[in-house]
């Protein structure tokens, strides 16, 4: 876990751009879609798309929205057809991308995901060459500014099923499995811990690279691009800032 809560603090001010922007609600639209398309729309046997259905009501997304989305993605209403996708790739520097998202034009998304790559010094690579990387785990981070007592909380944690608890840099990340996530954000909502920075089921490569700073900004900038473009909805990567890169970062800002 080296390096998350670095990369944890980024990604929190790229979130919150991301709703000043207005996007938050059509990307939470299509991850309902997607789940309910994967697994059904039940939010009692569908535990993803019970997480996203609470992170809607979180950002407070309107009841109609929701259920608008669950319904077209079980065929219950008419509207556009959606397709999942995947799609792997290599960064500047060689920094493996995950993509993740939903269609209703593969051939336009495909030219689109390879335009940016190609226009960001990377490109999209075979399938299976970097998938092998990830695993899904959960991961909840939390600022330790709002948390008066951490070993009561690192307590909670573990006895609800946490496989880590680690607080680096004025940041507190809890890391589950995927099963144990929704139990483990329950707990922590009902304990008074419910302003996270960031709380996700999300996929964390097992090696990872930590290059210059220039190739790392090269990197931020595509994926930036990517997250603003409507079809991706998860982009995961083996970036990892160096104590030295990150610093420099934050200075920049």
């Amino acid at each position: 876990m080296a390096g998350h809560s670095k990369w944890a603090n980024i990604k929190h001010k790229k979130a919150r751009q991301d709703k000043k922007r207005g996007k938050v609600f059509s990307k939470l639209s299509k991850k309902i879609s997607s789940a309910a398309r994967r697994g059904g729309g039940d939010l009692d046997s569908n535990h993803e798309l019970r997480l996203y259905v609470d992170k809607a009501k979180d950002a407070n997304m309107p009841n109609d929205n929701i259920e608008r989305a669950i319904l077209k993605a079980t065929g219950q209403l008419e509207g556009v057809t959606y397709t999942d996708f995947t799609y792997e790739a290599y960064g500047p520097g060689g920094v493996a991308f995950l993509l993740e998202g939903s269609t209703d034009n593969k051939n336009r998304t495909v030219a689109q995901i390879r335009h940016l790559f190609d226009k960001n010094n990377g490109n999209l690579g075979e399938s299976g060459c970097v998938a092998w990387m990830f695993h899904s785990q959960g991961i909840i981070s939390i600022s330790a500014d709002l948390v008066d007592d951490a070993d009561e909380l690192m307590m909670l944690a573990l006895e609800s099923g946490a496989e880590d608890f680690e607080q680096e840099d004025g940041v507190i990340t809890i890391t589950t499995t995927p099963t144990e996530f929704l139990a483990m954000r329950k707990a922590l909502k009902e304990a008074g811990f419910d302003d996270f920075m960031s709380d996700e089921v999300t996929k964390v490569s097992e090696t990872t690279l930590s290059p210059d700073l220039a190739t790392v900004r090269q990197n931020m900038r595509l994926l930036e691009v990517l997250e603003d473009d409507d079809d991706i909805e998860n982009v995961y990567h083996n970036l990892e800032l160096t104590d030295d890169v990150a610093e420099a970062l934050a200075n920049e800002e």
